[in-house]
């Protein structure tokens, strides 16, 4: 069968919108994920951007091998140059470099005739071509380009060397149907088109993304550019998972395939709400928390009967895997060791010995572990590397809290074998609980975000606690879990303090320290306090 190339984006496109940015090694973490998963590309970022993002590239471009990486560049020299800078010692190159066609970009942003644009988009490709076997053009705002000049360009460009060209619906305007007639007429009318992939990457401003990919697939595009779970710029990309399925579960209408190892979806989706602290939608295709799940009787029955009944795919199929076996605090290391296998964790003895400690503790408080709850010890847990004896670790904590008074808490932490101890008070118990953490660290931050909600159901659930705190160097974000919120919002924001520390935010001057100190104080006086 034909195949479709995966071109996934996550890393760049997708982080680049608000509230999905991640550092360095949040990142290689994820990418070596969608190597397990399958995708043919990663764009690992836009080098040129920033000191971190090229590093980013350059990690990711050592960390992977079966997988070709990709950095975008605009179609400039130091761009193209920094590009190849980042992804020259990956095993699978790529260089992806684009310029804007449409008469609205080259007017008012780019300022350039189309004729200067065609001569730069050639000299581009033709360098970047000298320095990678492997490179892709795209033709920024394609959907809204004049056919004939983009007909033009493309040829021009594989002349040039270009071994991808890429169509992107950039603003999200096209229809399906433009979508399958402007890459219907690239095909036919570009004479050299067969010495390159044509490639669609279509933003969702209209909830077309995917359906507008896929119509490029019906065309003849043989790349699809997205996103995990269609994050990204403004309304976001296409989801990668969305048209990775619909090719495989309609085979009879597209009679493609792909290189994806479908039973990945679902742990790559978690692992970038994990690393993002942002959830997925439970109604969200594929990989929802309803997308299985069916609460109307007439379904039930009809599931119960035949799954095919109202299930057009199985959920094991992306990586939702049911059990019979059921964990508790009489469960042995073997099962759940045999659990950790059974969703996907690859961890050593070590990792599973300490994660098993944390299940022991969590059992003795509920009467069943479910898998939700395992997966959130896992991601709160980052179980690829044991605690350095350099992070501040919780010791214990007493809150004292009630209606018409401020809260007070004492909380005790560890670092490198020295205990400290030390009380503060708030509004709420969070807040004060947060407050004496501060004190302790001797590092004032500001907390950006704070989120918590029940893993699973019944009073007796684990709360998982998402925050996001800053300095003047960054933003951090931090897990925990715990059946008690208090202490999930502690360790959440100790996982924070410690990421913000280990990154040298220790190393700010007096003066720059200065300026962030008694944060919470000025949150408290600003009636920010509702925590």
């Amino acid at each position: 069968m034909d195949k479709v190339i995966i071109f996934d984006t996550t890393l760049r496109d997708g982080e680049q919108a608000p509230g999905y940015s991640m550092n360095i090694e949040e990142k290689v973490r994820m990418a070596r994920q969608l190597e397990s998963l399958g995708v043919d590309v990663i764009e690992a970022g836009f080098a040129i951007a920033s000191p971190g993002d090229f590093e980013a590239v350059r990690q990711i471009s050592a960390a992977v091998s079966g997988v070709t990486v990709a950095s975008l560049s605009r179609a400039l020299v130091k761009d193209i140059d920094a590009a190849w800078n980042a992804v020259k010692e990956a095993a699978r190159p790529r260089i992806h470099t684009f310029l804007a066609t449409s008469d609205i970009h080259l007017e008012h942003k780019l300022r350039m005739s189309r004729d200067a644009a065609l001569e730069r988009a050639v000299s581009a490709v033709r360098y970047a071509r000298n320095l990678c076997g492997d490179v892709e053009f795209s033709l920024e705002d394609a959907s809204r380009t004049d056919r004939d000049y983009m007909c033009r360009v493309v040829e021009a460009v594989i002349a040039a060397g270009a071994t991808t060209v890429n169509l992107p619906d950039t603003v999200g305007y096209a229809m399906p149907g433009e979508m399958r007639a402007m890459v219907a007429d690239v095909r036919e009318r570009v004479p050299n088109i067969s010495k390159a992939v044509i490639s669609v990457h279509c933003h969702d401003d209209l909830g077309l993304a995917v359906a507008n990919s896929l119509a490029g697939v019906e065309a003849g595009a043989r790349q699809v550019e997205g996103c995990v779970c269609g994050i990204g710029e403004r309304a976001g990309n296409a989801a990668i998972e969305e048209v990775v399925m619909a090719v495989k579960t309609r085979r009879d209408v597209y009679r493609l395939e792909t290189g994806v190892r479908t039973p990945e979806i679902m742990k790559t989706a978690n692992l970038l709400a994990s690393i993002t602290g942002v959830k997925t939608s439970p109604s969200k295709a594929i990989v929802g928390a309803n997308a299985f799940t069916h609460e109307s009787g007439i379904h039930q029955h009809g599931v119960l009967a035949a799954a095919a009944t109202y299930e057009i795919m199985t959920p094991e199929s992306v990586g939702v895997m049911k059990t019979g076996l059921v964990l508790g605090k009489h469960s042995g290391r073997h099962a759940f060791a045999g659990r950790l296998a059974e969703l996907g964790y690859s961890l050593d003895d070590s990792d599973v010995e300490r994660l098993f400690g944390e299940f022991k503790k969590l059992a003795d408080k509920k009467k069943t572990v479910q898998d939700r709850d395992i997966i959130a010890l896992v991601e709160s847990n980052e179980a690829r590397h044991a605690p350095s004896p350099q992070e501040w670790k919780l010791k214990g904590y007493i809150v004292n809290t009630g209606s018409g008074m401020y809260s007070t808490s004492c909380v005790t932490l560890e670092r490198d074998g020295k205990i400290v101890t030390d009380s503060a008070f708030g509004t709420g118990p969070v807040f004060a609980a947060i407050r004496a953490v501060e004190k302790i660290v001797k590092h004032a931050f500001a907390l950006e975000d704070y989120q918590i909600q029940a893993v699973t159901e019944r009073r007796d659930a684990l709360g998982e606690v998402l925050v996001k705190i800053s300095d003047a160097t960054g933003t951090y974000r931090g897990r925990g879990v715990s059946t008690d919120i208090i202490e999930g919002s502690i360790l959440s924001t100790l996982d924070a303090v410690n990421k913000m520390l280990d990154a040298g935010s220790t190393s700010l001057g007096t003066g720059a320290a200065s300026k962030m100190q008694h944060s919470f104080e000025d949150d408290l006086l600003s009636g920010r306090t509702d925590r």
